[in-house]
């Protein structure tokens, strides 16, 4: 391999706190995002439902969710009649 076509570690710039924090939230609802599309696609139905709001006390606040899931056609009723 010549220097043109060889892999090279690319630094990010550095991100203060603020921005590092937000960037993982993003990419952690990409993920869940992702989650229900797959679970959609098996036949489940997934709605997310905040249960609380976390406040660290100094203004800032976020959200807090769980899903619920219900299954689709013959496969729930049979589950539930068991």
């Amino acid at each position: 391999m010549n220097a043109d076509t060889e892999f090279q570690r690319v630094d990010l710039p550095e991100a203060d706190r603020e921005t590092r924090a937000i960037h993982r939230v993003a990419e952690a609802v990409h993920r869940v995002n992702e989650a229900v599309q797959r679970a959609v696609n098996e036949g489940v139905s997934v709605e997310l439902i905040r249960v609380s709001r976390f406040h660290n006390g100094a203004g800032a606040w976020g959200d807090q969710i769980v899903p619920t899931i219900r299954g689709t056609g013959d496969k729930a009723e049979g589950d539930a009649k068991g």
